[in-house]
């Protein structure tokens, strides 16, 4: 299973990237669970200075900016 983890404050960008990962992880059909970190201080222990960032088991793949569903599908491969 996969840990994703959206950083981010809750801004349109952070939901739209929420969005994109969930819906590349089911078309993908792997197994994930998805948490929203959303503290300042629990964003920058990641060193990302730039939300939204997405996090795959632990690992930051992108962050400031929302890309596309395939290419979230890439890092999530």
């Amino acid at each position: 299973m996969k840990k994703l983890q959206i950083l981010g404050t809750g801004c349109p960008k952070c939901k739209k990237l929420a969005e994109f990962a969930e819906t590349a992880a089911k078309e993908l059909g792997i197994e994930y669970e998805i948490e929203k970190v959303t503290k300042i201080n629990d964003i920058m222990k990641f060193g990302v200075m730039v939300t939204p960032a997405l996090v795959v088991d632990g690992k930051v793949k992108v962050a400031g900016k929302v890309p596309s569903i395939e290419e979230l599908k890439n890092m999530l491969k």
